[in-house]
């Protein structure tokens, strides 16, 4: 090979072998703001202690620099470093196991590859990441991205700190988003509460939120309430003390308070008998114990006086007796103090909670007084067809429901094949009708009928009635609990406040019952149908010599009233599971809501499901831990009510009364 083809393959080699190595690292801008910033505090950020790194973090947050959020990033994720030779700051990716790819902070340019043995990684502990943490959210909070400050509030309502109430204070003027200023003025209000560390602050805030329900402003405040019990040999002058307990008290127990002094080192502690005990046996020398001979020590005296001279003696620590317990609770004074805020803040916290919970007390009566609405709709719902069959037809109708738990199954089945809840809902609920209807007319005119004036039969043919639905039901669709889903627009709840809410699908079941009322009212008022049922209803002798068919209203009568059954299994089906025993949980109901309304009357039904719902839902506000006890007691008032108004709340003239 010649000489100049040497040259050029060595030429070739080296620039070949260049192109492979690592570019050389250049170092970052030394010049930079930011570079200034960190190298003012180069030491401390160095050494990353949560004890003195707070000053370095609140610079680069107040530094104003748009790289201060980089480096505050980089830092908390341990991607900072710091050159050793020259001290200045970088951020870098691991190539591998020893290679760094750096950056500069100042304008985040690639300044090449070098080995990790020249470098320092920053890695701060979980402590200085929350700090460093607390610090970025003033720069997420200005973030031009709405979702991204509404993130960043979101973050300081689950875990706030005090560095974040001097951010939202600093953000907060500048917020155009309404909604998103509203939640940092309160988010400010309640920080104030808890952080601030001017006392008028605090109860300026304190002050603004008085009477407010929401549970953010309780959690608070309950912390600047705080106490502890205290003593002394008197009562502090200086209002840090909240009120004097007596030992032996409601507040405040004796061996409670002895305990306290003890732990204070104003009294000797007590001793048990088999501590005492324990101590006399191993003290025993020749048949005596500090001279008091063994046989004399069969009483508590006995042994106290000998435990006194042995501690006398300073052979055992000296021990308190009953009387020595007295006359030292009798020396000092207990007492509650604020251990949450200072006085003021904490007085004024107190008062705060009292109007608070004024508040939430009517509100949940309020609350109840809803849900006893709502369950007073259902019920209902589920009695007035009982209403309507058993006033105008003297029949005890045990399968009534059934006929409730049939219109359920009815809306699963019409799911199964219409796609689309809220158009399934539409159509279940006449089919529902149309279904339980039907029923209801073939049970009158093949069992019913047959057994008119005779109450008791009735009551047992319609009792086996319903054990074969539900058994039918069985072998039809299992014993699994099916679902009946309501449409998206019945999901959720109407909250009023953080107290009172009422989901919509109970809203809906209201205001079905009320357009029920309505129906029935005018078919009973304005149509021929409802004419000649009230007077059937009155008379069915004259009725009858009026032209009047009473077995054909008979009929009408009781499938009108199973077809409401239907439509009220529809809309209980919505939120109570759909099985095959669903019926028996409403038939007890129904007929305590006929019974105590009145028998026939719809306004006496209505009035008895009021009264059986409030009823229902006030004792299991007292017992709210036993559902079952709940329900035995309603049905022993029940009894008692029916002893002084056995015709109900509204009683009905005619036939019906006669029951």
């Amino acid at each position: 090979m010649s000489d100049k083809c040497r040259s050029l393959v060595a030429l070739v080699v080296t620039l070949l072998t260049l192109w492979a190595l690592p570019a050389q690292a250049q170092s970052p801008d030394a010049e930079a703001p930011i570079q200034k910033v960190l190298q003012e505090h180069g030491e401390v950020i160095a050494k990353s202690s949560r004890k003195t790194i707070g000053p370095a973090i609140d610079a680069l947050a107040a530094s104003g620099l748009p790289q201060a959020q980089t480096v505050l990033d980089k830092w908390r994720a341990k991607q900072m470093w710091r050159d050793k030779e020259t001290g200045l700051f970088l951020f870098a990716e691991e190539i591998d196991r020893d290679t760094l790819r750096l950056f500069d902070f100042a304008d985040g340019s690639d300044l090449g590859t070098a080995p990790d043995d020249g470098f320092k990684q920053l890695k701060p502990n979980s402590g200085i990441r929350g700090l460093i943490a607390a610090a970025l959210v003033q720069f997420q909070l200005r973030d031009p991205d709405p979702d991204q400050r509404a993130r960043a509030l979101e973050a300081i309502e689950r875990d706030a700190e005090p560095a974040h109430l001097a951010a939202l204070r600093a953000v907060a003027p500048d917020e155009t988003d309404a909604a998103l200023r509203a939640r940092m003025d309160r988010l400010e209000t309640l920080l104030t509460i808890t952080y601030d560390k001017d006392e008028t602050a605090r109860i300026d805030a304190i002050n603004r939120v008085g009477g407010d329900l929401g549970l953010d402003v309780r959690a608070a405040l309950n912390p600047l309430v705080a106490t502890r019990v205290e003593v002394a040999s008197a009562m502090p002058e200086d209002g840090s003390a909240l009120r004097q307990l007596t030992p032996g008290g409601d507040d405040l127990g004796r061996e409670a308070a002895y305990d306290l002094l003890v732990k204070d080192g104003l009294a000797p502690p007590r001793l048990g008998p088999a501590d005492k005990r324990a101590a006399l046996i191993a003290h025993i020398d020749g048949g005596t114990v500090a001279g008091v001979p063994v046989a004399s020590l069969g009483t508590e005296a006995a042994r106290d006086a000998a435990y006194a001279a042995l501690a006398r003696a300073g052979t055992v620590a000296e021990a308190a007796t009953d009387a020595d317990v007295d006359r030292a609770l009798d020396q000092y004074a207990f007492y509650h103090v604020y251990t949450g805020a200072p006085p003021a803040v904490a007085a004024a916290a107190a008062e705060a909670l009292a109007g608070i919970e004024t508040k939430v007390g009517l509100n949940q009566m309020a609350d109840l007084g809803l849900d006893a609405l709502s369950l007073a709709s259902i019920y209902f719902l589920a009695a007035i067809g009982l209403a309507i069959t058993f006033g105008v037809m003297r029949v005890i109708n045990m399968a009534h429901g059934e006929f409730i738990m049939m219109g359920a199954y009815t809306g699963y089945v019409v799911q199964q094949v219409v796609p689309g809840y809220t158009a399934s809902i539409i159509i279940a609920l006449p089919l529902a009708f149309a279904v339980t209807f039907a029923a209801g007319v073939a049970m009158e005119r093949l069992v019913i009928r047959h057994l008119y004036h005779r109450p008791l039969e009735t009551l047992l043919a319609t009792f086996g009635i319903s054990i074969a639905l539900q058994q039918i039901a069985k072998n039809i669709f299992g014993t699994q609990a099916r679902p009946l889903t309501s449409p998206g627009w019945l999901d959720g709840s109407l909250v009023i406040n953080d107290i009172v809410s009422i989901s919509y699908i109970r809203i809906a079941i209201f205001v079905l019952a009320l357009l029920f009322l309505a129906l029935f009212l005018f078919v009973m008022n304005r149509t021929r149908l409802g004419l000649e049922v009230r007077a059937v209803t009155q008379n069915p002798r004259m009725a009858a010599s009026m032209g009047i068919n009473p077995e054909k209203i008979n009929m009408l009568t009781f499938g009108f009233g199973s077809g409401v059954a239907g439509i009220a299994g529809v809309a209980i089906g919505l939120y109570a599971k759909v099985t095959s025993e669903m019926g028996a949980d409403y038939i007890v109901q129904s007929f305590m809501t006929v019974v105590v309304g009145g028998v026939g009357n719809i306004w006496g039904t209505l009035l008895g499901a009021a009264m059986v719902g409030s009823l229902q839902k006030g004792i299991e506000w007292f017992n709210p831990s036993n559902t079952l006890a709940a329900q035995t007691y309603m049905i022993l008032f029940i009894i008692l009510f029916i002893q002084f108004r056995p015709r109900g709340i509204i009683a009905l003239k005619g036939r019906a009364a006669e029951v």
